[in-house]
């Protein structure tokens, strides 16, 4: 099997992460140790909980525990994506592009979760 850097769900995962961290480059100082580290802190989460699970599918336990921790991540980049347009840091096609991209990372990891024994 593959390096996890050699899926597809890792690469958009951390291009993802890439293009939040320039984009909220430019939100408010004083939203740097809140709104802004917070988005920053779980998109990032999302590939490196990832890697953790891919070095962990030979047990299926902990492949899937750790799986769900990224989905987890996942989820709350979502939320921090709806804080960041509705206190319009972030532009309304920025924010369109990014949910797209954040809700199509999801759906690969719900399907890695549903069907565990593809990757173990």
């Amino acid at each position: 099997m593959e390096d996890y850097q050699d899926l597809i769900v890792y690469q958009k995962a951390y291009q993802l992460a890439m293009d939040i961290f320039e984009e909220s480059r430019k939100f408010p100082q004083e939203e740097k140790f809140s709104l802004t580290n917070q988005i920053r802190r779980s998109s990032r989460s999302i590939c490196a909980n990832f890697a953790e699970t891919y070095r962990k599918r030979r047990y299926e336990t902990h492949f899937v525990s750790k799986l769900s921790d990224s989905e987890t991540e996942n989820t709350e980049t979502e939320v921090w994506l709806n804080f960041s347009k509705d206190c319009r840091y972030l532009p309304e096609e920025k924010y369109a592009d990014f949910l797209l991209r954040n809700t199509e990372v999801g759906k690969m990891l719900w399907n890695m979760l549903s069907n565990p024994n593809k990757f173990i």
